[in-house]
């Protein structure tokens, strides 16, 4: 379910906490579901449980999951954050449209770029 890459500088509970956040907006953890528990987890991915609760306690920051006092932690309602996130990409994806006109890049330049990103996805 989740695997951590040793050799990246990103901190490990930061690396746990993105991948939930991606099986959580994708809907492979629907809301209302059952996060593993951090023993569990912790013995899963051979790490420090106190990183598992780390990642766990940013994931409730960022209201991806509460916890429910002696069950455990649940995931919460998304959509709302689904949206948040859609909007925060799509306000990048324009400023950096914004840079590029700037240095010259086409309309047709970015549009291979983009016709070349989706093709990829499919081949996946």
């Amino acid at each position: 379910m989740i695997t951590i890459d040793y050799q990246s500088k990103l901190p490990l509970y930061e690396q746990i906490a993105e991948r939930f956040q991606a099986l959580i907006l994708r809907g492979a953890l629907p809301p209302g579901s059952q996060m593993p528990s951090v023993r569990s987890l912790a013995v899963e991915l051979s790490i420090n449980p106190n990183t598992i609760q780390k990642a766990f306690a940013l994931l409730e920051q960022q209201g991806y999951i509460y916890p429910v006092r002696g069950r455990g932690n649940y995931v919460s309602d998304t959509a709302k954050l689904a949206e948040n996130k859609k909007h925060s990409l799509l306000e990048e994806i324009r400023q950096l449209l914004r840079q590029g006109k700037e240095l010259g890049i086409t309309r047709s330049e970015y549009i291979t770029v983009l016709d070349g990103l989706y093709q990829e996805e499919d081949i996946r």
